[in-house]
């Protein structure tokens, strides 16, 4: 399977994300000709390398003719997209990606989703930005994306609604239960745009998949900093390498499992832990009730993780819980190949999982994407469950939309 993992470590934006795919080598020709499909005019875009830090990477521009075009609002955008003749793929993506960005601005600002409309020069930046990294992967037969976890930077950044924290309101909005952390530098590191793209598209946020690497390129920002304004972006081959195709059409890694025995802690500290350590990277958390020493009750945490991540996330347990000590093994396990699908509900999209055995096994909406769209329009949570698994079962069982 092809996957891209793009590494954030130094933020990323819309602009270095397809200037990081031209550098691993995506035509910036085939990139210009499916751009004429959208049917918006009023632009040119061009790459150049650059040198950043004193490392060097490709830098991705969108030029604006009209130098204060009227913002177009998220109606108009998916109307744009829709009538395109691009593959029903990045549709799909586009309209997600946008969606996702529209819905977060909605509820930061208060206003209707209807009413939101994109400030970067008319739009036309933030929608090639987006439309161009989704036709780059396909282009590039990307078939599943994976991100670092997102560095937002930090202080303050001027925006059209005034000065405002960073990361920006929609943005942290856009990037709730995800992996973050503040990063190397000050200012906005994380653009909204960048964190609807990552948030919408990424199968898992953390730390790099067992992958054969085979390129490997880098996007680069407006800014020269001492901090290498780049963000890199590895692309390859994932059951080539540890994750190997097992009997069965199943996949097969190698995993650590940390395990420590808690007799003398509060019950209420346990949640936290569990942020902590998904926030690193774990794969899974669990506890079991066990009995210790002196008959006393105990819990037994443990974590599942990437061995990478092996002695950070120990790290976490001794810093964060009572106990003195972590156990670790290392272990096999068998998964099904999944992607991430955006199945589209009466009150918005869903991120949906499926996991695959030669036909489908599972299909999974993903929680916080029904939860953010039933407390919106007042409906149950299960209504928004049941119906983006009955939607999804039904694209794919060729019912749907492709």
């Amino acid at each position: 399977m092809r996957v891209a993992y793009f590494d954030c470590y130094h933020g990323a934006a819309g602009d270095m994300m397809v200037g990081a795919l031209i550098d691993a080598g995506l035509s910036l020709d085939r990139l210009r000709e499916e751009l004429t499909s959208l049917g918006v005019g009023g632009y040119t875009v061009s790459a150049q390398r650059v040198s950043r830090g004193g490392l060097s990477g490709t830098h991705f521009s969108v030029r604006v003719e009209d130098p204060s075009p009227p913002p177009r609002h998220l109606g108009t955008i998916t109307e744009i997209i829709g009538g395109s003749t691009l593959s029903g793929r990045v549709k799909d993506w586009a309209k997600a990606v946008f969606t996702r960005l529209g819905r977060a601005e909605s509820e930061v600002h208060g206003i209707p989703l209807e009413k939101v409309h994109f400030h970067e020069v008319g739009a036309i930046d933030s929608l090639v930005d987006v439309v161009g990294t989704l036709i780059g992967l396909e282009l590039m037969g990307i078939e599943r994306v994976y991100a670092s976890s997102l560095t937002v930077g930090r202080g303050t950044v001027e925006t059209a609604h005034g000065l405002l924290p960073v990361p920006a309101p929609a943005t942290a909005r856009l990037i709730e239960g995800f992996p973050v952390r503040e990063g190397p530098s000050e200012g906005e590191l994380l653009t909204p745009t960048a964190a609807a793209l990552l948030t919408s598209l990424s199968a898992g946020v953390g730390a790099m998949p067992a992958m054969r690497i085979e390129r490997t390129g880098y996007g680069a920002g407006t800014r020269d900093t001492k901090v290498p304004n780049l963000l890199r972006v590895f692309i390859g081959d994932l059951a080539a390498s540890g994750e190997v195709s097992a009997g069965g059409g199943l996949l097969r890694d190698e995993v650590v499992v940390l395990e420590t025995n808690i007799d003398n802690m509060s019950p209420e500290v346990v949640g936290y832990v569990y942020e902590q350590l998904f926030a690193k990277g774990a794969l899974d958390v669990y506890t079991i009730p066990i009995g210790m020493k002196k008959s006393r009750p105990g819990v037994l945490l443990g974590v599942i993780a990437p061995v990478s991540l092996a002695d950070e996330l120990a790290h976490v347990v001794l810093r964060e819980t009572t106990s003195i000590g972590v156990r670790a093994h290392s272990a096999h396990r068998w998964v099904c190949p999944r992607e991430v699908i955006s199945i589209a509900t009466p009150w918005g999209p869903v991120r949906v999982k499926v996991g695959r055995v030669g036909e489908v096994l599972h299909v999974a909406p993903e929680y916080e994407d029904c939860r953010a769209l039933a407390l919106s329009a007042g409906v149950p949570l299960r209504n928004v469950q049941e119906e983006a698994r009955t939607a999804a079962w039904n694209r794919l069982r060729g019912q749907g939309a492709p």
